[in-house]
């Protein structure tokens, strides 16, 4: 994982009072410390890390650290000044850096972000070694992928770019994730072996069947949050994310339930299903399959860097045919 893996970050830009620009000049390190106290003083998270950023962004690099020393002694220019101003005021607003910026980035790319697309977490990039690792094993490069709830299209562009005989299917119930998905996919030279359509698994499940066939691997990075927690999260998510792409309904798993319905039909006889969720899905998960799976198998459950158990993967086991 890259260095921007904090700022978690979290639905409409605030009015807010933005400092005055200063009357004279202003090097990058006190820009640094000046809108690192003005962050602080209106609560905004990680108030020295998103003033680093956006810095740094401004400067033409990802990091503070990567710049030379001198550059951040040097007096920011009139122009530069104003814009950073613009910027720092966003993230006043509890605007998050990601979408600040415009971009992120996520295993080896540097994808596209603007709000209300959800923007990836750290978790993410350990689902798409998971299933690399498994495609590799498994099927061999020359398999197609089916996404579900592809928001910036992270998971598509990261296996395309990875396994250059790959194919991918992306589906969002948002138009402007599935924008910003071709725009990503674009940028990496994905294009033509991703499709990617506007597509909501719940309520276009005939869509979905009569679009992309028999495919080798589900991956979905679904919105699985319990209804009751979306109160508890912070401004930056609430005020400018996608709720549809957070909130999995009373128990967090309206659209697994469904993807895990539909899955039998899409996938081959040992095909299979991975599935970012929360940590309190797993067993739940388990045993919703052993009653209404058909044939579908839960696997196993593997944990995330900080052990809290994180990804499902499930298999199609089609049953056999009569032997006569």
């Amino acid at each position: 994982m890259k260095q921007r893996q904090a700022l978690w970050g979290f639905h409409g830009l605030r009015a807010c009072s933005a400092p005055a620009l200063p009357a004279g000049c202003i090097t990058a390190l006190q820009a640094v410390d000046f809108w690192t106290k003005q962050f602080e003083g209106k609560g905004v998270t990680e108030p020295e890390l998103s003033s680093r950023y956006i810095i740094a962004y401004l400067l033409g690099a990802k990091t503070i650290e990567s710049l030379e020393q001198q550059r951040l002694k040097e007096f920011l220019s009139r122009e530069e000044t104003d814009q950073l101003w613009q910027l720092c005021t966003q993230r006043l607003s509890r605007m998050p850096v990601q979408y600040v910026i415009g971009e992120w980035d996520f295993r080896d790319l540097t994808l596209k972000m603007r709000p209300p697309v959800f923007i990836p977490r750290p978790e993410t990039e350990e689902l798409v070694e998971v299933v690399l690792t498994d495609l590799q094993r498994l099927c061999g490069s020359g398999a197609t992928v089916l996404e579900v709830g592809c928001g910036s299209g992270a998971i598509s562009v990261s296996l395309l770019k990875s396994l250059p005989q790959l194919k991918a299917f992306a589906l969002d119930q948002s138009q402007e994730a599935v924008d910003l998905t071709r725009e990503n996919a674009l940028r990496y030279g994905v294009q033509d072996r991703l499709q990617v359509h506007n597509i909501d698994v719940v309520k276009d499940a005939d869509a979905l069947l009569g679009l992309c066939g028999s495919v080798a691997v589900l991956v979905s990075n679904p919105p699985y949050l319990f209804s009751q927690d979306m109160t508890t999260l912070q401004p930056e998510i609430l005020r400018f994310e996608d709720h549809a792409a957070l909130d999995g309904g009373k128990d967090g798993l309206n659209v697994i339930k469904q993807i895990l319905t539909l899955a039998p039909r899409i996938l081959p006889n040992q095909g299979r299903v991975y599935l970012e969720v929360d940590p309190r899905h797993p067993p739940l998960i388990q045993q919703w399959v052993e009653g209404n799976g058909k044939s579908l198998q839960y696997i196993e459950t593997r944990s995330d860097i900080c052990g809290r158990p994180r990804f499902c993967i499930l298999q199609n086991e089609a049953p056999k045919p009569d032997q006569d």
